[in-house]
């Protein structure tokens, strides 16, 4: 099976830098809608789904795998090399941050930015890092998650979404979920929470975007600022926009602060 087919990648435009955008738990490429189009006359954007969203070949799920970030972060680098991609600006959403920092550090000539949105190197609370949850937190939410993945959903994404002046937003995001294979997504949801990325941080040189939401019930303050604090060559935005997904919520904040760190020079790639 084909790299591109396997992740449903789409491509628009050529012969420019590349912006690859990846998706976050429960979501596809879809969910970048609003923001890439902003970016289409300048970047040759590249979207794709991980698999067991979207539109990916759900044959290709290896629970071995993807039972670490890192198997997502292998997608990542394939999908770059089938494309003959360089100088990457990446932008990932939620667990996809995490996903591009250790693809960043595993090849990092291939990426020039990374832009993280509402990351998050771990969910539990350690020590003096706060993550928002407590382990019992999380074991109840995959329990809850494991006997009724529908249910759960309807619950939990009009939360991680907010806006609660916006169900409609809510709304589509728990849509989104309910079309991810259930048995995928216990899984990913599994490994996501789970995961614990802080000692990777100080190892990714290249420079990179945090843009934190105000009020982020998956991603707090605290851990946006602990990934800026970590994260060498880093800038930290503390955005208007509340809930855990800037991309539907506030697609034009999030494209405002994505040009700043950009800049107005944009690289020309050939070959």
């Amino acid at each position: 099976m084909g790299v591109l087919a396997r992740n449903n990648v789409k491509v628009m435009g050529k012969d420019a830098q590349p912006l690859l955008f990846a998706h976050g738990f429960g979501c596809d490429q879809n969910m970048w809608r609003f923001v890439t189009p902003a970016f289409a006359s300048d970047y040759r954007t590249v979207l794709f789904d991980h698999v067991g969203a979207g539109g990916s070949e759900l044959s290709a799920y290896d629970r071995t795998k993807y039972g670490t970030l890192q198997g997502y972060a292998d997608d990542v680098l394939e999908i770059c090399r089938e494309l003959h991609l360089e100088q990457v600006i990446f932008v990932g959403h939620s667990v996809s941050a995490m996903i591009g920092v250790l693809a960043a550090i595993q090849e990092p000539e291939r990426f020039a930015k990374l832009v993280l949105v509402g990351p998050s190197p771990c969910y539990i609370d350690d020590g003096e890092y706060a993550g928002g949850f407590s382990r019992m937190d999380i074991e109840q939410m995959l329990e809850s998650l494991d006997d009724n993945y529908l249910g759960w959903s309807s619950t939990m994404a009009p939360v991680i979404m907010g806006n609660p002046d916006h169900p409609e937003l809510g709304a589509e995001l728990t849509n989104s979920f309910c079309r991810t294979h259930p048995e995928i997504a216990k899984h990913f949801a599994r490994v996501t929470f789970l995961s614990d990325n802080r000692s990777d941080l100080p190892k990714a040189r290249t420079p990179s975007l945090v843009l934190q939401c105000s009020n982020d019930p998956i991603a707090g303050q605290a851990v946006g600022e602990y990934v800026h604090r970590h994260l060498a060559g880093s800038e930290l935005v503390l955005m208007e926009a509340t809930g855990h997904c800037p991309n539907l919520s506030a697609p034009a904040e999030t494209i405002a602060a994505m040009k700043a760190f950009l800049g107005a020079q944009v690289t020309r790639v050939t070959g």
